[in-house]
């Protein structure tokens, strides 16, 4: 295999990778009603959409048909990809879900 080969491959993981980040942070937002969309405005106003993103959100489920994923989860995945700003987003909805509850 030769170096270009090896840098697609690399490129090809990491663009798969980043598509199951982004799906994990879709799936969360429909398992609390929350629009993946509007949160993404929200961490990053200048950039409009994402085609990925909604790329991602046809592939979500209903709620009733998801696995729960945790909070610490999400985060941990939005933060090994860099998406600290999209994080402190998502952080801000945790803190008014878990008001909700109490």
């Amino acid at each position: 295999m030769n170096r270009k080969e090896m840098e697609n491959q690399v490129i090809q993981a990491y663009q798969r990778d980043e598509g199951m980040m982004i799906l994990v942070f879709a799936q969360w937002c429909v398992n609390h009603g929350l629009d993946a969309r509007d949160l993404y405005r929200r961490a990053y106003p200048n950039q409009g959409d994402n085609p990925l993103l909604a790329q991602m959100l046809e592939n979500t489920v209903p709620k009733e048909e998801s696995e729960e994923i945790p909070h610490a989860t999400l985060l941990g995945v939005l933060s090994l990809f860099g998406n600290e700003d999209l994080a402190f987003v998502v952080s801000e909805e945790i803190e008014g879900l878990q008001k909700q509850q109490k």
